[in-house]
Formats: structure tokens, sequence, C-alpha cells
């Protein structure tokens, strides 16, 4: 179902906001999307408006504290905005599992994205199709622990 056109249809109206609100109920602690794939709440600054913009997300925590995000949009034909917000203010804050820890945002590149993308696709095998139906090569980023 995850993977099909109708949760592509659906899961970017149903998904988001309800993840912010059990974001926002519960601290950070709890989003829907995390009873599907390890999950985190994304702080960023807006690109064009510089508020700052809540964004839940998938996320394949490292060992090292950093996490990977893919900017898969549900398989759209789009970027997802809070990409760019990422690529203009690298600076940011996750919550995860009610912790919350600043980071910086790197885009990886081909050679780095080549190498994770084995764990990304084993946490969440629909980034392939995503990747298939949007015709765009899809983003990743690693947000590591600001020094």
């Amino acid at each position: 179902m995850a993977g099909s056109s109708g949760f592509r249809a659906i899961g970017p109206k149903v998904v988001p906001p309800v993840d912010r609100v059990l974001s926002r109920l519960t601290g950070g602690r709890v989003v829907l999307s995390g009873s599907l794939v390890p999950s985190l709440v994304l702080e960023s600054t807006g690109a064009k408006t510089g508020q700052r913009r809540t964004t839940p997300l998938a996320c394949l925590p490292e060992d090292d504290g950093s996490f990977l995000v893919v900017g898969s949009n549900f398989g759209r034909e789009k970027h997802p905005a809070w990409t760019a917000n990422l690529r203009a203010t690298p600076e940011a804050t996750v919550t995860y599992k009610g912790r919350t820890t600043s980071v910086v945002a790197t885009l990886l590149d081909a050679d780095e994205k080549a190498a994770v993308w084995p764990r990304l696709t084993e946490v969440w095998p629909n980034y392939d199709r995503y990747t298939e139906v949007s015709g765009r090569d899809l983003r990743v980023f690693r947000l590591g622990p600001r020094a």
C-alpha cells in the first residue's frame, strides 16, 4: 500500500498534517510515520520566507548521531520544500524520540548517496519506486550534530 499510487496521492495530504499534530501533542515523541519507519521532526528555516518550518520525515539514524533523510516527496515530480530550505540554510534542529538536537545538513554527492542508498532502501524500499515515478534524482541529506 505505501508504494502504491493511491498512497502517493493520499499520503502527502494526510501523513504530514497528522504527524505535525501528534508531534506537537507529544513533544516530538510520536509521529504517525514512525509506526512504519524511523521518523524525526525537522525544524528548518524557510528559504523564501525566513520563517521556521516544521516537517516530519522518515529517517535513518546513524551510529555517530547523524540522520539520513531523503527528499522523496511521496514520488511527486518536485523536490519537497524542506530540501530547498536545507540547501539555503543548513543549520536546523531535529527531534527524534523526544530529544531535540541542533544539526547541520549536508547534501550528499552522487558517490556518497550511492554508498548509503542500499541502507535507505532497506528501511523504505519505496524510495526506488519514488525515484522511478517522479523522474528525478531524490536528494539525500545527512543531518549531523552541530559542534
